[in-house]
């Protein structure tokens, strides 16, 4: 069994990578089928079997998990036995992702939050949606280890909405598998089931209506978890339907929080904020600033001011040392702001003007704590 993630000093936990982090889920998978795909050894080791599915619950933190396990009997009785792992930084939904579809930190794979700018440009790449005009295999030219592992000989499968078929995100995360288009949560657990039955196989099933419903109403709500419960009853019955050889690993891409309005720092009402930034990026709880020229130490200094021990105020240098990116490539380099925000405790640093939408969620995450961080990684 690898070791369990570690919480620093600064009560924030390192990302696992190349031990428990979601980059180590394939290449472990890929061992365990007999099928390596080389690359730098992981510390995570799974049970062989013919085949695997990996099943990724968006939203589940392994704290939500424990806290909630009446709700959650199957998988929080997975989760007292087995070692928690970690998502990478920031903690988000296309980063992590990707981290997943690719065995790359996020340093390499250059997908480093929900937006960050277009090196070049005063533009930023929304990594969900995607923009027309970025390439998506320019953006992330790296061999996926779905594809890598389809070299290797095994039958790699991803089963998702049909909607994010070919999106820039899914080329660029987890290119080189087939895809299944499956809507409905019957109809994703066939696709799997039939997709299990081949060896040696990896199957990838998604499903994202948990962080959706966080993201709403909040973790705290009881719509969050009612979901909770349908997802724990889908993962059961999912193990329950497989065939006997098969294991099903379940993760999760991050954690999340429940951010009231009183804890949040609206960058609209704190003008000096603005000031030495070209753009403002990354999500509530993670903040990419990407800073005009000579003004990193002042931004640094406003930030840290205006926020307090809200959040941790980091020049792009300080977060690399602190080894939240897993080291950073040149062509990654200028998509991570000059400076950047890691809000602690229920924070988050939101515009109302530039940033609507994401104004309105309850449910948030992105950052580094042990709520955010914290994901299940467990095999049965």
């Amino acid at each position: 069994m690898s070791a369990a993630p570690v919480t620093g000093p600064e009560g924030f936990v390192d990302p696992a990578y190349a031990s428990r982090s979601l980059g180590d889920v394939v290449p472990a998978v890929a061992s365990a089928l007999g099928t390596p795909i080389g690359g730098e050894p992981s510390g995570l080791v799974l049970p062989d079997a013919p085949s695997y599915v990996v099943f990724l619950v968006d939203g589940l933190g392994a704290q939500l998990l424990a806290e909630h396990a009446h709700a959650a009997p199957f998988l929080s009785s997975l989760l007292a036995e087995q070692q928690p792992g970690t998502a990478g930084v920031p903690s988000t939904t296309a980063t992590s992702l990707t981290s997943l579809g690719t065995a790359l930190t996020p340093g390499a794979h250059g997908l480093v939050g929900f937006t960050s700018r277009i090196p070049g440009t005063d533009d930023l790449l929304n990594a969900l949606f995607w923009d027309r005009n970025v390439d998506p295999l320019e953006w992330q030219p790296h061999p996926t280890a779905f594809a890598r592992l389809a070299a290797a000989g095994a039958s790699v499968t991803v089963v998702n909405k049909r909607e994010f078929k070919g999106t820039g995100l899914t080329v660029a995360a987890h290119r080189g598998a087939e895809y299944v288009g499956a809507d409905r949560v019957g109809e994703r657990l066939a696709a799997v089931v039939a997709a299990s039955t081949r060896a040696p196989a990896l199957t990838y099933m998604y499903d994202g209506d948990l962080d959706w419903t966080g993201h709403r109403f909040g973790i705290a709500s009881s719509h969050w978890l009612q979901q909770l419960a349908m997802v724990d009853a889908e993962a059961e019955q999912l193990r329950d339907t497989l065939p006997a050889t098969t294991r099903l690993l379940v993760v999760a891409d991050h954690g999340m929080v429940d951010s009231p309005t009183s804890s949040r720092v609206d960058v609209d009402d704190h003008p000096e904020l603005r000031d030495g930034l070209a753009l403002m990026g990354g999500e509530a709880r993670f903040r990419h600033l990407y800073c005009r020229g000579g003004a990193v130490a002042d931004v640094v200094s406003t930030w840290r001011g205006v926020l307090g021990d809200r959040a941790d105020v980091l020049t792009r240098e300080e977060a690399v040392l602190r080894g939240w990116f897993g080291g950073l490539d040149a062509q990654v380099r200028p998509r991570v702001g000059d400076v950047v925000v890691a809000c602690r405790g229920d924070a988050a640093v939101i515009s109302t003007s530039q940033f609507s939408y994401e104004a309105t969620l309850v449910g948030l995450h992105g950052s580094l704590t042990p709520a955010e961080m914290l994901i299940p990684m467990v095999v049965c």
